[in-house]
């Protein structure tokens, strides 16, 4: 849990009201950053000051083990001590003790310009709710490995904006700013570093009003907290499990799709690809077809969790829900079941009348199987989500 270590008003709030909110709070999260810290807090005060604003410094300390918490007191700010580790239980520390209608949020290694600050809190005045700064085109020498610069940052910001379209130029950017009213909007909740990553996501899935410009990124000071190969996994992580369309619903309809169109082909007796195939390509097929349903399945069943447990919603799945019920999956289910039983009682008949000889139908056996098998899923995966739309009800 989190505490609010004592300390006395900023300079900042000097000859406000006591009763008055501040219009800024700048969040800075810190873990061992006695080197670093009260240049940080100094020139955030010092930003808000210029502004001629009512504001304050937070330091979310996430139970440093040097002097950093006492730092930042002394430079000013005020101090809640975050014992759980990470660096999005560290912000939503600082979020829930800041009290300014404006939030804006700043590491504490030195590498952004506190300076900035009122920009950020231009744009929000301006009409945005959320705002991020750009660093790809403004990163200092030696500022950025160059792993994070051309590689990791690329990758994971091309992929957020392939799967949720948020068009943000730099989705990892540690300098940004938000509205305090979108807060219970966000419902923000990852303790990583994937932290930032659901901020742009909730702001995506919530149509927030994002604005961007381009900021300068320093050379940090002190020691890095960052694991690349981890921290980036999580990142990649939270993005695929926060897209049930790519994770599951494409993958399965390919599966599904070249699986069915294997086993109708070579069922059918067809040559392609300049060859005739056997049954061994039927299997093959009949495991395609199968997997491929599976994981449709629980994609569906994602999006259904997502919709009625997480408040997401997704247009697509929303037209699927209102267009097919529980009745459908179970007729289509059974639909598969059915002609697979007929085909294998086909196979049995022909078994007996051959008087229990050896079984030559081996193609057909396959496929009476695997439309067996698909069926069950297609059938029992109906109940699944009919039970997960229970929640619609409360």
């Amino acid at each position: 849990m989190s505490t609010i270590a004592p300390t006395s008003a900023p300079p900042a709030a000097s000859g406000a009201h006591d009763a008055e909110l501040p219009l800024v709070s700048v969040v800075i999260p810190c873990l061992n950053e006695a080197e670093n810290i009260s240049s940080c807090v100094n020139a955030a005060l010092e930003a808000i000051v210029r502004m001629g604003v009512h504001g304050e410094v937070i330091v979310a300390d996430n139970d440093s083990e040097d002097d950093s918490a006492r730092l930042a007191q002394e430079a000013g700010a005020r101090v809640v001590v975050e014992r759980r580790r990470g660096y999005g239980s560290a912000y939503l520390a600082g979020f829930e003790a800041s009290r300014g209608r404006y939030i804006v949020m700043a590491d504490a290694d030195l590498t952004y310009d506190f300076d900035e600050i009122p920009r950020f809190v231009a744009a929000l005045e301006e009409g945005a709710e959320m705002v991020i700064g750009d660093r790809m085109d403004n990163i200092q020498p030696g500022a950025m490995p160059w792993l994070h610069q051309y590689i990791g940052n690329p990758i994971l910001t091309g992929l957020l904006n392939l799967f949720f379209s948020t068009g943000i130029s730099d989705a990892h950017c540690g300098m940004r700013a938000l509205r305090r009213e979108v807060l219970p909007r966000l419902d923000l909740r990852t303790t990583g570093m994937e932290f930032a990553s659901e901020m742009v996501i909730r702001a995506s899935k919530e149509n927030l009003r994002i604005a961007e410009f381009p900021i300068e990124y320093h050379p940090r000071g002190g020691e890095s907290k960052l694991s690349s190969f981890r921290d980036g996994w999580r990142h990649l992580r939270f993005l695929l499990v926060h897209s049930p369309n790519h994770l599951f619903i494409v993958p399965g309809a390919v599966l599904a799709g070249v699986g069915t169109l294997i086993v109708v082909l070579v069922g059918a007796g067809l040559d392609f690809f300049g060859r005739a195939w056997g049954v061994h390509a039927l299997i093959g097929g009949a495991l395609l077809m199968i997997v491929g349903t599976q994981v449709l399945a629980l994609g569906l069943c994602a999006h259904a969790y997502g919709t009625y447990f997480m408040g997401e919603q997704d247009p697509w799945f929303d037209r699927m829900r209102a267009r097919f019920r529980l009745e459908h999956g179970l007729l289509l289910g059974g639909a598969f079941v059915l002609i697979g039983l007929v085909m294998g009682g086909l196979i049995l008949a022909t078994w007996i009348a051959h008087g229990f000889g050896s079984l030559a139908d081996e193609h057909l056996a396959v496929i009476a199987a695997t439309l067996v098998i698909v069926g069950i899923q297609i059938f029992f995966s109906a109940f699944l989500l009919s039970i997960l739309g229970l929640r619609r009800a409360r």
